[in-house]
């Protein structure tokens, strides 16, 4: 019942959750090139399987943590995922803005084919190894205690998974709500990297912008629905 442990159990849980949604992003945005009849199935095995990793690399935490220590030209194991995984992650996002931007065929009939279940969750766990390095060692650093950065992982994980369905479908219904997500991860893609080359980007000048694009896009999105609303019940003769 030690309050600091409340404390870190919390905090911990928010760092989950702001790691979840980074997720939630990512694999609505992958599955979204699949066929629609497998993207519920491969979204929940993603999380599930990014949870297992996630356990995974916390029962090696202390390993994990080594992994700070330099190894080739004053770059640690560490520094060198993020390069490698944040140049993959802006790649990737940067190569999906084309093809959200560029794409002339309803997404439907045209994406299914092109990317299989299985490359989709590969890709999956590749980037939420990269994501959850700082998160094990940020937790690792916070308390020595596992059942509760366990427990934060698994309640933050219970969390994500119920808002995941429902966040996916709103993201897949809006294309600019996906090219500003898309525009999220190429940020977080340019932090990690310059986080391997041993710069420091402080989190609220990232997720602060983010928070503010994203609540103005929100207003658009309800501004243009008022909108069409109001053309509608004009058009029906003032009847709603």
């Amino acid at each position: 019942m030690d309050p600091n442990l409340f404390a870190t159990f919390a905090l911990l849980v928010g760092l989950e959750v702001v790691l979840g949604i980074d997720n939630i992003l990512l694999i609505s945005i992958l599955t979204a090139r699949i066929p629609a009849e497998h993207r519920e199935r491969t979204r929940r095995l993603g999380l599930a399987l990014a949870l297992a990793g996630r356990c995974v690399l916390l029962l090696g935490a202390s390993y994990i943590v080594r992994l700070s220590e330099p190894v080739l030209s004053g770059f640690s194991w560490k520094d060198l995922i993020l390069i490698v995984g944040g140049g993959f992650l802006l790649f990737k996002a940067v190569k999906e803005i084309h093809h959200v931007v560029e794409v002339t065929l309803p997404d439907e009939g045209q994406t299914g084919a092109r990317t299989t279940v299985s490359s989709v969750i590969a890709q999956i766990i590749l980037l939420d190894v990269v994501f959850s390095i700082d998160s094990v060692i940020t937790a690792v650093g916070l308390t020595d205690n596992l059942w509760v950065i366990y427990s934060a992982v698994l309640v933050s994980f219970a969390l994500v998974l119920a808002f995941s369905g429902a966040i996916a479908a709103f993201v897949h219904r809006h294309p600019t709500l996906k090219i500003l997500a898309l525009s999220f991860l190429v940020t977080i893609g340019v932090t990690l990297t310059i986080e391997g080359f041993h710069g420091h980007v402080p989190k609220g000048y990232i997720y602060l912008p983010m928070g503010f694009a994203l609540m103005v896009e929100l207003l658009q999105m309800r501004f243009q629905h008022n909108q069409l609303k109001g053309r509608l019940k004009k058009e029906n003769g003032g009847k709603s």
